[in-house]
């Protein structure tokens, strides 16, 4: 199992600057709802963004602590 706090910290190491947002979808805290707000998708397509954030949550999505990931990727303008 993953905490809303250790999902915003990996992002961080990546988007120090990211506003998140972490939902649990089922109550087993391992199909998760991501919102992430940050000035690093400035200029990127959906498809980057959503990159990012997958790249950033390697570590917990390959152990097995993630299974599933509804991602909504937002810069700070789109807010």
């Amino acid at each position: 199992m993953i905490t809303p706090d250790v999902i915003t910290e990996y992002l961080r190491r990546t988007m120090p600057d990211a506003m998140v947002t972490v939902s649990d979808r089922t109550g087993t805290m391992d199909h998760l709802k991501v919102v992430v707000i940050s000035a690093a998708f400035a200029g990127k397509n959906l498809l980057d963004r959503h990159r990012m954030i997958y790249q950033a949550l390697d570590a917990p999505m390959k152990d097995g602590r993630i299974h599933a990931l509804e991602i909504t990727a937002k810069t700070t303008d789109e807010t």
